[in-house]
């Protein structure tokens, strides 16, 4: 008599209901916030070395990822480096060991010789 019929029915047909977008909400900001402030940056760390150690040439000083460091002298092929790690001492360096270049040596200039 005092109670009135409950009516538990949906509102509406659709299959996805607001209740589960609630309940995946943080996992999706959560996901943007770890692109931003760390996916997103060591992807462009990883491009500006590798972009770094594709430019090394000749005259540029390095440092190797066993911690020598030295001069580039010649570059050999696109895998390796000559590096001059003391007076004539040359060693070859594959590009992939190369972990820093510390700075820039002067662009090889062409002389042409004149008579």
């Amino acid at each position: 008599m005092f109670i009135t019929p409950a009516f538990a029915q949906a509102s509406g047909a659709s299959p996805i209901s607001s209740d589960m977008l609630i309940q995946f909400a943080p996992f999706v900001v959560i996901f943007a916030i770890m692109y931003f402030l760390i996916l997103r940056p060591q992807q462009k760390r990883a491009k500006e070395t590798r972009d770094m150690i594709k430019g090394v040439r000749r005259g540029d000083t390095i440092t190797t990822s066993g911690g020598l460091i030295g001069k580039v002298t010649k570059a050999t092929d696109e895998n390796e480096v000559e590096v001059e790690i003391a007076p004539n001492v040359r060693v070859r360096v594959a590009r992939p060991g190369i972990s820093e270049v510390r700075s820039k040596g002067e662009p090889v200039k062409d002389v042409v010789a004149s008579k």
